[in-house]
């Protein structure tokens, strides 16, 4: 319970960052289940709200990685990178996971940092 609370906490650029990217890959895998049902099983209409919500957290995810670009100072070689992992399927989060161990996204890669080193009882 705690984890989830903690993901729906959106009070720093890199959280919403996260949240978003998130929220692209779920939308996703909606349209690709879609996708299924209308040129598999032949529902034509399959796609229609999938693909507007998908084309909307598509593009808060552009503007969101902006923004986020701005606030955390990332290089253009990384904010062309997180624009660019919005186009594959998934790549959202195989972004957020990279910049996140690589120190992209401020609280979160110390968070990372902090539970990746062992611990040692005294």
């Amino acid at each position: 319970m705690g984890y989830m609370r903690q993901f729906f906490d959106l009070s720093t650029p890199a959280k919403r960052f996260r949240f978003v990217a998130v929220l692209e890959a779920i939308t996703w895998a909606a349209l690709l289940v879609a996708m299924f049902f209308k040129w598999v099983l032949g529902y034509t209409e399959a796609v229609a709200v999938p693909g507007m919500v998908h084309g909307i957290v598509f593009v808060a995810f552009v503007l969101i990685s902006i923004v986020t670009a701005v606030s955390l100072r990332w290089s253009l070689g990384v904010t062309l990178l997180a624009l660019i992992s919005s186009i594959p399927p998934f790549g959202t989060l195989v972004f957020e996971w990279w910049a996140r161990r690589n120190g992209h996204l401020a609280e979160l890669s110390a968070q990372f940092d902090a539970e990746s080193k062992p611990q040692y009882a005294a």
